[in-house]
């Protein structure tokens, strides 16, 4: 394999680009061998495996810098022009900020000047529950769920059972969670359901739930193990938790 680098003397370079970010990742032992070994061929391999996915995670990093900009923009437009597709854009952009008060604000705005957007109602629902607002957060999502319970992949329907566990409505709470998950996997409602029958005292099947999570993590490819990291970590902490008692 190594004869490889010499037809193509750039396959050195491709082989110190795979190294190097797999010293950086701690990747897994076996991907040395296969850069080392493998020469181009292995780097190349690990580069579109590993690498690669990365991509996407690296773009956002870099559209959050135009987003700031972009907020900028959309604030200056919304003096001369207060409309509803203004303030829904700035909502957002300040979501994807992570500024959840701004963003529900701007939301407000935009739903009193036009109510018919139920992405500006789900979002303004979203940032309530980021702020812990509950009570605010389920007529929200109510709204939601009764026009499309399959709304945003079931997380809508997720998010809404997670706002009732914590407004004191447990049957509704389970009634939700149990048809979101028995139809997503998504990790942010496996939690949530978790946290709700410890809540409830049941501690057996919080810890089933909260090991799915972990589970996942033996399929996934490294770049989504990175994205669901958080997850796993407050899923594994609530496992131990829940064990030692």
């Amino acid at each position: 394999m190594f004869g490889l680098n010499y037809l193509f003397p750039w396959g050195f370079v491709l082989q110190a680009v795979a190294l190097i970010h797999a010293i950086r990742r701690r990747a897994d032992t076996y991907w040395y061998f296969i850069i080392l070994m493998g020469g181009m061929i292995g780097a190349v391999a690990y580069i579109v495996i590993e690498i690669v996915p990365e991509a996407g995670l690296a773009r956002n990093a870099f559209a959050g810098m135009g987003r700031k900009s972009r907020i900028r923009q959309v604030e200056a437009a919304i003096l001369d022009n207060p409309s509803a597709a203004n303030y829904e854009e700035l909502g957002d952009l300040l979501f994807e900020e992570g500024r959840f008060a701004e963003s529900r604000a701007a939301y407000d705005k935009s739903i009193q000047t036009r109510n018919d957007s139920i992405h500006a109602v789900y979002r303004r629902g979203r940032c309530a529950v980021e702020l812990q607002d509950f009570e605010k957060a389920a007529p929200d999502l109510e709204q939601v769920i009764k026009k499309d319970q399959k709304y945003d992949s079931w997380r809508a329907a997720g998010l809404l059972a997670h706002t009732y566990a914590n407004t004191g409505h447990p049957e509704e709470a389970e009634e939700w969670f149990m048809e979101a998950t028995r139809l997503s996997t998504t990790s942010e409602t496996q939690f949530n359901f978790a946290c709700f029958l410890k809540s409830q005292n049941r501690k057996t099947e919080a810890i089933e739930w909260a090991q799915k999570i972990v589970n996942k993590q033996r399929t996934m490819p490294r770049y989504l193990k990175r994205l669901e990291l958080s997850w796993v970590r407050k899923a594994s902490a609530l496992v131990k938790e829940l064990s030692s008692t």
